[in-house]
């Protein structure tokens, strides 16, 4: 997945950063429908293409963890 921002529009009504996502091949569960995420209240919401929130994180030790709208525990971070 390839996080965007939008300079000069990257907040929301609410004032709370966000830009686009685009997905890439292998994307696990439903994440290749993901186009939007958002950060508020420390936390990272993905978003799929209809607005609809696929999965939540926190930001621990370097990266992201969380969970998708199942309940399954996700890992997101960076390739070295």
């Amino acid at each position: 997945m390839t996080f965007g921002d939008a300079p000069n529009a990257a907040a929301s009504a609410g004032g709370e950063p966000q830009g686009p996502i685009a997905p890439e091949g292998g994307c696990p569960g439903s994440f290749f429908t993901s186009r939007k995420w958002t950060f508020a209240d420390s936390m990272l919401v993905i978003h799929d293409f209809k607005g609809r929130p696929l999965a939540q994180f926190s930001y621990v030790g370097g990266h992201f963890e969380g969970h998708d709208k199942t309940g399954g525990a996700l890992t997101l971070s960076r390739p070295q």
